[in-house]
């Protein structure tokens, strides 16, 4: 049982998704989480906003955030805290104006004409999306720890006493196991998940004597006949999770430790083979230069990498990016031993090929499991 983990009521802000509009601090603005921000039908409301938002002048510049949506509660403390710096270095009020949905969905809403000025995603797939159509043309690969921001494991929440005894991806295969995954359709997190269950189908092959990729598509499709909702984003997932649906969650690690931390009576389950996850940032240059803001905007990527934005990711239960930083917060996490990373699967383009594309194992796993 080395692998579960459950952690203490931690003195820190309640994890919420935002359902509404709200206001996060003096000229700060948030688009809701679930409502769609882009359409091909109509000119989206959010496109309208970050169109008409002042371009820098004098005192004033906005910054338009598009995130996927596991960021909002880490950025509700880390946009006051840039503005504050950002005010006494240089004269300027900076104003957000903030998006936070699906990865997925927030590069389709950004590729339809949402005027973001920097997007924060969930995979390195939904930024080359954006990339491919013209709209970042700076290297975001470039920028430091290859343009991540921060860092997780996939892990499994269970309720409290984990009463089915979860121990591994293996266990969520059990009858009479209802699992929540969010869609990899819409959510980049999906896909993280995803990639650390077929994953660990592919190592618990080689530890037995030989990589067999159809077992792991066997332990893939197992799982997903257990899956009892296929929610739109990993906040959705662990929403229905929060109102007693499903014996098990798939997802970020730090998520799970967020709910922890507020008071959630959830068990965080880490798996024998599981994977890290990179979340990537990059500056969308055809917005930017269209709002005349790329100082500020650049300043604020910038910071994104400071000890004091990387601290606050730790303290909301993500693994820094910067060594120093997760050295300081080490002892909070296991590692386990059979840990791997995307190369294992053969990197984002096999993976997107062969896992994801048309035809590939994904399709054939809800085809053989029925729609959910």
């Amino acid at each position: 049982m080395k692998n579960i983990k459950s952690f203490g009521l931690i003195t820190v802000t309640l994890f919420t998704a935002s359902l509404a509009l709200t206001a996060c601090g003096s000229g700060t603005k948030t688009a809701s989480t679930s409502a769609p921000v882009a359409t091909t039908a109509a000119k989206p409301a959010a496109t309208t906003a970050a169109s008409a938002a002042p371009v820098a002048d004098g005192g004033k510049v906005t910054i338009t955030i598009g995130a996927y949506s596991i960021l909002k509660d880490s950025f509700d403390q880390i946009l006051p805290k840039f503005k504050e710096e950002y005010k006494k270095k240089t004269g300027k009020t900076v104003e957000f104006q903030e998006s936070y949905q699906a990865s997925g969905s927030q590069a389709t809403a950004i590729i339809q004409g949402f005027e973001a000025d920097i997007a924060p995603l969930s995979l390195e797939g939904d930024i080359q999306k954006i990339v491919e159509k013209g709209l970042i043309t700076n290297d975001w690969k470039s920028k430091p720890h290859k343009g991540n921001i921060t860092s997780s494991i996939a892990a499994i929440g269970v309720r409290e006493g984990n009463p089915k005894g979860i121990k591994d991806f293996a266990d969520l295969t059990k009858p009479g196991v209802e699992v929540l995954i969010p869609n990899p359709s819409t959510s980049g997190g999906a896909k993280w998940d995803i990639n650390a269950i077929y994953g660990a189908g592919l190592k618990a092959s080689e530890a037995a004597g030989k990589q067999d990729p159809a077992q792991a598509k066997d332990l893939l499709t197992k799982v997903y006949k257990n899956i009892k909702v296929l929610d739109k984003s990993g906040a959705d997932s662990l929403t229905t999770f929060d109102k007693g649906v499903g014996d098990a969650i798939v997802t970020y690690e730090n998520e799970l430790v967020a709910r922890i931390q507020s008071g959630k009576k959830y068990v965080e389950v880490i798996p024998q083979y599981t994977t890290t996850i990179e979340n990537p940032v990059a500056l969308i240059d055809k917005y930017v230069d269209k709002h005349g803001n790329r100082d500020a905007v650049q300043a604020f990527l910038d910071y994104l990498w400071t000890p004091e934005a990387q601290k606050v990711f730790a303290d909301k239960g993500f693994r820094s990016v910067v060594p120093e930083i997760a050295k300081q917060y080490e002892k909070n996490y296991t590692t386990p031993a059979g840990i791997f990373n995307i190369d294992y699967l053969g990197g984002w383009d096999k993976v997107n090929k062969e896992l994801y594309g048309k035809g590939a194992i994904w399709e054939t796993v809800l085809a053989e499991g029925g729609s959910k």
